[in-house]
């Protein structure tokens, strides 16, 4: 062991001093940045136009440096511009001052109304910033502060970097900047000082001016003169009698005409609030010289109506409450809801009276029982105080809507039922669909919705207004209810639904629209068979519905005694078509012409050959085609109408039809599946044309699958010689057989293709299980399509270039989001912030049109100078009045802030005038129109040699920022490194 550790103690270490030091490796990589960003060397730009600091576009790029293990972020922010023409390079001095210093002198970009602090300090176009990396981070002691201006400056010397260097210190809300820029000869240190408290002597022209010159120093006398540009910004809260003209809703009244007043079928605009919380007016005088004018702490000659440009913005109130905004927001609430409708209105809501304990017996024997319904009119105000006597005896307490509020409803909603007209009657429904706009028609396609003269679509908006007006939850769950009440009352006694697109259900609107037009499906369906029954009673077999194969036996019999009840007089529903049995019946619309002519035929042969071929079920000859067995004419037969789907049917179907997976089998059975509606047509066609054969089928079926060429017979004739397809000589084609299996059974007497009453029960069945936030996601696209439609009917009364363009983001964004189903919560709520957003912005147009008179102008020319002026302020951060305080808009401004002064002169006791801070305040407060400037900004620049007589002339820059509780001067001061 002593000897393995003699070696050991004979090793020692050897201190290197010419390693880098942390701080030499910090320096060391500002300059990497710096010479990867090629800032280095001399580059000359254009000449800076005017405005263009906000105009422009500001670029940025970031990187991240250490010294030690305290991180700092490098930004270089520049103003982007065309590259100078290359042709003057030569001519330039190597001597020329830097760009930026140049730029200090710049009086075109004075005050620019929305740029970076540092470019707003001392116009300059391009700088770099080095600050902590992380915001909690800051640099407080003067020794580090030091350090780090020790080190740009080294790195500006080491790169010959021209662009401004800035370190950040203190805490960064103070926005406390120090830094450097170098150029050959020639050095710009940029100092800032930042207090809380104003000393007196510096709130006014002449002191600032005294620090100015004593910073700069300058030996020559006398001092070479002294630029100024000044600008006072004085905030005008109080507007007085320019209130805002929304007028809150009145929750009392039904129909309103005002602005946000309350209308069935009509959504709420506008903003409960002024939503223009303070406007700010800024007079600058440009271009001013020591001497010309006084500003002191006894007088001053800068009067703001005096001043040569005034220029405006507005400060806009946070998040003001808009009512459409927070309509959708209440309905979109209602999604997160967990409880079903009964939970919120009580238990068995639906039971009939005397009904405790609902047995499932009683609920199949409506089913089957023949009993009339004694309802002979259709009216609301009966179906209404039936329903609520039963909500009321389950719940106990007052139903959330009153008689009143859901009568305007439901006569909104359906409007025939106004009409007291009987039963046999049909309701005067308008089920086409008008020609809408072609905005709105492609709005409801995209947004998955229902086009704006729906129900509902108006179904949607009568629960968006109950939710919010009405009983908030309950009263949706119970308007719901209603409706569904009166949808299965329109089911039971043929009353079609009003507001619905006849046809199948669109697969372009939302599935609850689906739903209502399957319902209004069946009840066309049915109502065309029990109208079909009463034309032709005589045909009382004909009409009979077989029952099951149980019954058969007293089949005739049970028929007869059903058609004799009927034609009584009954009045209600058939209750032959509540029937669910596999071997049902019906007479289709299309072929009650029929029924007419063939009273003497039997239904009842069933699924039997019938023993003679008499044609069935013709619809008329198919041109001069012929049967190729016996050359008799070949008829088109009345067939089935397709059965409706929802989009959710065919999703089931789809997925049944997958499921069967891809074997041989499977396929089978897919195929059997698919082919109902062709074994339907085939037997139609075989009872309309009798003697064919499955060539004539497909002749008219598929004439594609039927091949004819010429060939020429025995005796030399051209004839035409027809054969199936190939694909229809396939072994076990479907076609083939279902030709074998089909009869020759007219349509009237099929199978139907489509249960309407089975169908019709599902879909009510559906209805009554949605809860309210079930509805509330299927309804939640048409609120926000009639949101989107009332936006843009408002925007057309305003003409703002930037609402269109919201609103065009607003279609998008929702076209994508609506269009699936099931969309998230997050991306709703951020197409509703995108419409309240423009509700916003209308809303603050209105308020600045109401505060500048725009309607009052007699003047088409001041009226047309106002109009833009409006607009321009809503689409600019700054806007300058065109001739100051004596153009039109100058005069209103003016106006204004006189008649705030007065309201405030007249309210402000003495006690306050007394504590109004300094004198100078309280002589502008009881004095002059306007009230005291809340920030006064002033620019002083000199050109002068610093810092010996003989020394280079440089420029030199201070800017003062004066507020209540604010005060900061930053300059930048020049001097000369060769001759000092």
């Amino acid at each position: 062991m002593a000897a393995d550790s003699e070696p050991e103690s004979e090793v020692f270490e050897i201190t290197d001093f010419t390693t880098a030091s942390e701080w030499e490796r910090f320096i060391s990589k500002v300059e990497e940045v710096l010479n990867d960003w090629k800032l280095i060397g001399h580059t000359l730009g254009k000449p800076l136009e005017k405005g263009i600091f906000t105009s422009g576009t500001w670029e940025e790029r970031s990187d991240e440096i250490s010294f030690a293990d305290f991180r700092f972020s490098v930004t270089h922010h520049y103003l982007v511009q065309e590259s100078p023409d290359k042709e003057g390079k030569d001519e330039e001095s190597e001597d020329a001052i830097p760009q930026s210093m140049q730029d200090l002198l710049c009086m075109n970009n004075d005050f620019p109304p929305r740029a970076h602090c540092l470019v707003r300090w001392y116009g300059l176009r391009e700088f770099v910033v080095i600050a902590p990396a992380a915001h909690s981070d800051a640099v407080l002691s003067e020794s580090k502060c030091n350090l780090l201006l020790s080190s740009i400056s080294i790195a500006l010397g080491n790169t010959g970097c021209q662009v401004p260097l800035f370190v950040q210190i203190h805490h960064k809300w103070r926005r406390m900047y120090m830094g450097e820029c170098q150029g050959p000869g020639v050095r710009t240190d940029f100092e800032m000082v930042h207090l809380r408290k104003v000393p007196n002597q510096y709130t006014h022209l002449s002191g600032l001016l005294d620090i100015f010159k004593s910073k700069i120093g300058c030996p020559l006398t006398p001092l070479p003169p002294v630029s100024i540009a000044i600008r006072f910004t004085y905030v005008l809260q109080d507007w007085q009698q320019y209130f805002w003209p929304q007028q809150p809703p009145d929750i009392d009244a039904l129909v309103g005409g005002e602005v946000g007043g309350l209308e069935f079928g009509k959504l709420p605009f506008g903003a409960c609030e002024d939503p223009i919380s303070e406007l700010h007016l800024a007079t600058t005088w440009p271009h001013l010289t020591e001497g010309i004018i006084i500003d002191n702490d006894v007088y001053s000659d800068l009067d703001p109506v005096q001043a040569p440009h005034w220029s405006v913005r507005v400060r806009k109130a946070d998040n003001p409450q808009c009512l459409l905004g927070d309509f959708v927001t209440e309905f979109l609430k209602i999604c997160r809801r967990k409880e079903s409708t009964d939970e919120i209105l009580g238990r068995s809501t639906f039971e009939e009276e005397g009904r405790e304990v609902a047995d499932i017996t009683h609920a199949l024997s409506k089913l089957t029982e023949p009993a009339p319904v004694p309802i002979h009119k259709l009216s609301v105000s009966n179906m209404v105080h039936t329903a609520k006597k039963k909500i009321r005896k389950h719940r106990g307490e007052e139903s959330p809507l009153n008689n009143d509020v859901l009568n305007t409803i439901l006569l909104f909603l359906f409007p025939d039922a106004a009409s007291e007209k009987p039963l046999e009657g049909t309701a005067s429904i308008d089920n086409s669909n008008p020609a809408a706009e072609a905005g709105d028609y492609t709005l409801y396609n995209q947004f998955k919705s229902a086009p704006s003269d729906s129900l509902t679509y108006k179904l949607a908006l009568c629960l968006c207004m109950i939710n919010f007006y009405h009983g908030g939850l309950k009263g949706v769950a119970h308007l719901w209810q209603e409706f569904v009440l009166e949808m299965r009352f329109r089911w039971e006694n043929n009353f079609l639904i009003p507001g619905l697109a006849s046809g199948p259900p669109d697969l372009r609107c939302c599935l609850l629209h689906q739903k209502l037009q399957m319902l209004n499906c069946c009840i066309e369906r049915k109502k065309a068979r029990d109208e079909g029954k009463k034309m032709s009673p005589s045909d009382s077999m004909t009409n009979a519905y077989p029952g099951d194969a149980g019954k058969a036996g007293g089949q005739l019999g049970l028929d007869h005694v059903r058609d004799t009840e009927k034609d009584k007089g009954e009045v209600g529903k058939s209750w032959d078509s509540w029937s669910d049995s596999e071997e049902e019946f019906f007479e289709c619309l299309s072929d009650t012409e029929d029924l007419k002519g063939n009273g003497q035929e039997s239904g009842k042969k069933g699924l039997k050959e019938p023993v003679n071929l008499k044609p069935e079920g013709r619809l008329h000859q198919h041109g001069k085609l012929t049967l190729l067995h016996n050359g008799e004419p070949l008829y088109i037969p009345v067939t089935q109408e397709p059965a409706p789907m929802t989009e959710d049917l065919l999703e089931e179907q789809s997925e049944v039809l997958a499921k069967l997976g891809t074997s041989a089998e499977g396929a089978h059975l897919r195929a059997r599946m698919q082919s109902a509606c062709l074994l339907s047509d085939m037997e139609s066609f075989k009872a309309a044309n009798p003697g064919c054969i499955l060539e004539d089928f497909v002749r008219w079926y598929s004439p594609r699958d039927y091949i004819e060429e010429e060939v020429t017979d025995e005796k030399g004739n051209v004839v035409l010689k027809g054969e199936l397809s190939a694909r229809m000589k396939i072994p076990s084609n479907m076609w083939v057989e279902a030709w074998e299996t089909a009869k020759p059974v007219p349509a009237r007497r099929q199978r139907r293709l489509f249960d309407d009453t089975r169908e019709a029960e599902k879909v009510l069945h559906y209805l009554a299980m949605q809860k309210p936030a079930d509805l509330a996601r299927h309804l939640l696209p048409c609120v926000i399509h009639a949101s989107v439609l009332k936006v843009k009917e408002e925007e057309s009364l305003e003409n703002i270039p930037s609402v269109k363009k919201i609103i065009k983001q607003v279609i998008a964004h929702s076209s994508k989001v609506l269009h699936f189903p099931n969309p998230e919560d997050k991306k709703l709520e951020e197409i509703i912030l995108q419409i309240t957003t423009v509700e916003a912005i209308i809303a603050r147009a209105r308020s600045l049109k109401a505060k500048f008179g725009t309607e009052k102008c007699e003047h088409e020319e001041e009226k047309e100078d106002l109009e833009r002026f409006v607009s321009c302020l809503l689409e600019q951060p700054e806007v300058s009045v065109t001739g100051a305080g004596r153009g039109p808009a100058g005069r209103t401004i003016h106006k204004l802030f006189v008649n705030a002064q007065r309201a405030a002169a007249v309210a402000l006791p003495e006690e306050e005038l007394k504590r109004s801070g300094c004198p100078e305040e309280r002589r502008q407060t009881l004095v002059s129109d306007f009230p005291p400037p809340a920030g006064r900004e002033l620019i002083l620049r000199a050109t002068v040699p610093r810092p010996a007589p003989y020394s280079k002339a440089l420029p030199q820059r201070m800017y003062s920022v004066l507020t209540k509780e604010d005060f900061r001067l930053a300059g930048a001061f020049s001097s000369d490194t060769s001759f000092f």
